[in-house]
């Protein structure tokens, strides 16, 4: 009974097995048939995973369009560069006679640390990584092709290379806050990004879009043949040409360089446009950055960044004033301090003024009481504010080039706007300024200023794009713009006025100076040092057939000086002048050059008569009726624009008025006369200790102060 009951457990266990055997069967074979048929499981789709363990997909780069200026010279170019790698793994090496993995790394660290710049210890740590290979961060990327065959001389095992390319600039600081660079991003070393300039505003149109070619592969990674391949071309990033003129930029950074070295400044920004069109042939900062090297200490573009314009602004207040009707040049006012309403004092950069003046005048000796006047007696902040507007204040000019600012010109209180018509309290940018002085070259019609001259496509040289002059609308008359050009020539080319340093008697430069004062981060009001100002000029050459828009700026020029703008100014319309062939000859219809005879011992009247038939300009110093000295001496070359000084043989001489006239020329003309000369500063005279008509006695001392060229 046992026997046939043990049996019997051991057939119900065997049928049990079997069950479960046929059950576990059954789940198996509904798993392969949801295998076979489903899409996705657990979430993963299963096409995707078959596909991605058998097909490979390789990336085709787009090459980054090449910058160029106007001229065809190549500014941003694509070079090749390298990446070193070192492969650690002993399994890469088949024959011990030619290693490929790094056997001896003491050397390898010691020969590689002086090419890299890496101390061997750093080399060591990462030769000694268990890894199949390793890198050696940014120093050991970007790689020239020098610096990789002077690696490969090394003959060093296990040492190789990656090649990819990175953006060069052939002319280093170049147009360098223009151009911006680009560089490998920090996740991809071929994926070169524009972080500023030209190269971040067009970096989508000049990286182009990269293609890629899907194939299918075996195990060991290799191309099936025989199976189907899914290309997709690269399409090149667009070459760009700018409408930057190398020649223009070149003379433009050389001045700005000149300056820096011999004089000093905080920072220097200068726009030459053509007058024409307002395409911009040269544009800079100083100091300026290497894009190959990144050196940059201030990425602050001063060409569309927004700052106190100061004196330049009267330019447009004073075309306001011409196109609402309400100018009248040989209205007068006293110049020195005017008292607003609200108890504050507002002075000319002369306090002591000019006596009663003309506008026109004021304008040329920059006149900021002359300014205020025009405004309370004519003009209200509508339409100041009207005008600015429509010369482009305000608003951006659309420029390409990233972060451009659009400035501020709100002002409301009778304070503000009278600052604001001589360009304090408000900001503009340069560009700005080059887009508010179109008009004057364009008889009245506004242009708008532009970068890009063309856009090409490399593989089959389409223009795709094509820049062009546009016009925004007119803004002026005729006749305020002959006026304003009238009073602009006056400012740089008469005698003793606020512009007189920027004139070049071979050149037609007109223009208008500006001086800002800085204001205080800390607190209320303006820094009152000396070098706290920043100096503009706004200029158009030649005044008879404008070629040129000048726009400059410098900041904390040393010492407060005027020369780092105004030699650098006359320096860049003197080289453009020669290479467009501008260059004034110096007997024009307004500018007749003189050789002075010497007049000693002359009969005054002689000598008068011989310097009026000359059309040239004279003072005399005394009554006698001869001449016993004069200034400048014989065969000194002068034009009509200058004077001549004549010294009687009079028994009593009168203390002149030296005001405006610069050191030399005062020093000169007052140690003639017999007075001992104390200089206060440097520059113009602003001021004389003695007034004039006091009558001169032996021994008298005068105290002349000056100031570099204007301050206004």
């Amino acid at each position: 009974m046992k026997r046939k009951k043990r049996v019997r457990n051991k057939i119900k266990y065997s049928k049990f097995v079997i069950l479960l055997s046929l059950f576990l069967f059954v789940v198996m074979i509904l798993r392969v048939v949801e295998l076979a048929t489903a899409k996705e499981i657990d979430g993963t789709n299963l096409q995707e995973l078959a596909n991605k363990r058998t097909t490979k997909k390789d990336i085709i780069e787009a090459k980054r369009g090449t910058i160029y200026s106007s001229d065809n010279e190549a500014l941003a170019i694509n070079v090749a560069s390298y990446k070193i790698i070192a492969y650690l793994s002993e399994k890469r090496t088949d024959n011990k006679d030619d290693p490929k993995h790094v056997v001896d790394k003491e050397k390898t660290a010691k020969e590689l640390s002086p090419i890299l710049g890496i101390s061997e210890e750093e080399i060591l740590q990462r030769l000694n990584k268990d890894v199949y290979q390793t890198e050696f961060g940014s120093k050991g990327k970007g790689l020239s092709e020098l610096v990789k065959n002077k690696i490969e001389s090394l003959n060093l095992p296990g040492i190789d290379f990656v090649e990819s390319y990175k953006r060069y600039y052939p002319k280093g600081q170049f147009l360098s806050y223009t151009l911006g660079y680009a560089k490998s991003s920090d996740l991809e070393d071929d994926n070169i990004v524009g972080e500023m300039g030209i190269e971040k505003y067009y970096d989508k149109i000049l990286k182009g879009k990269d293609g890629s070619v899907t194939y299918q592969k075996d195990l060991r990674g290799y191309r099936i043949a025989d199976t189907k391949e899914i290309r997709e071309d690269a399409v090149e990033g667009k070459d760009i040409y700018l409408t930057i003129d190398s020649n223009v930029q070149f003379f433009i950074e050389q001045s700005l360089n000149k300056a820096l070295s011999d004089y000093g400044f905080e920072w220097f920004t200068m726009i030459v446009a053509d007058a024409k069109t307002g395409a911009i042939l040269g544009m800079a900062n100083s100091p300026s950055f290497d894009p190959n090297k990144r050196d940059i200490k201030n990425y602050v573009d001063y060409s569309i960044t927004g700052y106190e314009p100061g004196s330049t602004m009267k330019t447009y207040t004073y075309m306001a004033a011409l196109e609402n009707g309400v100018y009248n040049g040989s209205e007068t006012y006293k110049s020195g301090v005017y008292n607003t309403e609200d108890g504050t004092e507002i002075g000319d950069w002369d306090r002591n003024g000019w006596g009663v003046i003309s506008f026109d005048r004021g304008f040329a000796l920059s006149s900021n009481v002359g300014v205020i006047n025009l405004i309370s007696r004519h003009m209200n902040a509508a339409m100041l504010r009207q005008y600015f507007r429509k010369l482009g204040f305000g608003n951006k000019t659309g420029i390409t080039l990233p972060n451009e600012m659009s400035g501020d010109i709100g002002f409301k209180y009778e304070t503000e706007i009278y600052n604001a018509g001589f360009g304090q309290g408000i900001t503009t940018t340069a560009i700005q300024n080059i887009q508010a002085l179109t008009p004057l070259t364009n008889d009245g019609v506004l242009m708008k200023p532009y970068l890009i001259e063309k856009m090409v496509n490399p593989t089959t040289k389409e223009v795709v794009y094509k820049g062009k002059k546009e016009e925004v609308e007119r803004v002026a008359s005729t006749d305020t713009v002959e006026k304003m050009k009238s009073l602009m020539d006056d400012t740089v080319n008469g005698i003793g006025n606020t512009g007189s340093g920027y004139r070049i008697d071979s050149h037609e430069l007109i223009g208008k100076t500006g001086t800002a004062q800085i204001a205080n981060e800390k607190g209320g009001g303006y820094l009152s040092g000396k070098a706290d100002i920043i100096s503009s000029f706004a200029g158009i050459y030649p005044k008879s057939d404008p070629k040129l828009i000048i726009y400059a700026s410098v900041k904390r020029p040393a010492g407060g000086s005027q020369k780092p703008i105004s030699n650098a100014v006359k320096e860049v319309v003197v080289n453009v002048g020669k290479y467009l062939g501008t260059e004034q000859s110096i007997v024009t219809d307004n500018i007749i050059e003189y050789k002075l005879p010497s007049f000693i011992n002359t009969n005054i009247e002689k000598a008068k008569t011989t310097l009026t038939s000359n059309s040239m300009n004279y003072r005399i110093y005394g009554n006698g009726n001869k001449v016993i000295k004069q200034y400048p001496p014989k065969n000194e070359k002068i034009t009509n624009k200058d004077t001549i000084y004549l010294i009687t043989n009079d028994s009593k001489y009168t203390v002149p008025n030296v005001i405006g006239l610069s050191s030399k020329e005062a020093k000169k003309i007052l140690e003639m006369l017999g007075l001992k000369v104390k200089l206060d500063g440097s520059g113009y005279v602003t001021n004389q200790s003695i007034g004039e008509n006091t009558e001169i006695s032996n021994g008298m001392e005068i105290t002349l102060s000056l100031s570099p060229k204007y301050n206004e």
